[in-house]
């Protein structure tokens, strides 16, 4: 029998990220982080402890939400040994899961029909040294395989930007996912960040955060 997860917050909301955003989607946030980035805007998943539930209250709660995406979050859901037997299971309800994840653990247990949405620390997070390179082999491998994963830049600056068009460029990321380039606001000014990927005619696709736009100002259940 599993341990109980540690969950944050369970919320019916739209996809606000990724080339999902927009469409309805359950969330399952998870409590405890491995990392402190500076511009983190869920800082209570890891200055609370969370809630114990059991993986089958969790199903029980997506079950209420016939066909809906779900999306397991955090924090970082791969801190805890549950969260992957729950994505196995989210799995075998047949409707699509996604994963978000920081890039700092592995991946290569995630089940194939999970969408991963993968994040690259980039300098001014304070986390880059805690970015896990094995990961972007992975998730090559597994578009190989037909998995349809996408590699997030979160951007703080102008010189976080250089740093990920490099390694975007040397590492060729668009064969291993869909590249997303998402600004901080308001350090990262979002027309300043359009200007730059059409100067250096990058082909990674600019994301803002849907909720924070339709909610401003709510930093939970959205």
């Amino acid at each position: 029998m599993t341990e109980p997860l540690l969950v944050s917050e369970l919320f019916y909301s739209l996809q606000g990220e990724s080339t999902r955003a927009g469409l309805p989607c359950l969330f399952i946030r998870l409590a405890g982080c491995n990392l402190r980035c500076r511009y983190c805007d869920a800082r209570y998943t890891w200055e609370e402890p969370g809630e114990a539930m059991t993986s089958a209250a969790l199903l029980a709660w997506v079950e209420q939400f016939p066909g809906v995406m779900v999306e397991l979050t955090g924090g970082e859901p791969l801190f805890q040994a549950g969260a992957l037997p729950l994505l196995e299971q989210l799995v075998a309800t047949d409707r699509q899961v996604l994963l978000e994840t920081n890039g700092s653990l592995p991946v290569d247990r995630v089940p194939e029909q999970v969408a991963i949405i993968f994040d690259v620390k980039c300098p001014d997070s304070g986390m880059a040294e805690r970015n896990l390179p094995a990961n972007l082999d992975c998730l090559r491998a597994r578009r190989l395989r037909g998995a349809t994963d996408e590699i997030k830049f979160v951007l703080s600056s102008e010189a976080d930007f250089h740093w990920a068009r490099e390694l975007v460029l040397r590492h060729r990321l668009e064969r291993n996912a869909t590249v997303l380039f998402s600004p901080v606001r308001p350090q990262f000014d979002p027309a300043r960040l359009a200007e730059l990927l059409l100067a250096h005619r990058m082909n990674v696709r600019l994301q803002l955060q849907l909720h924070t736009l339709l909610w401003p100002g709510c930093g939970r259940g959205v």
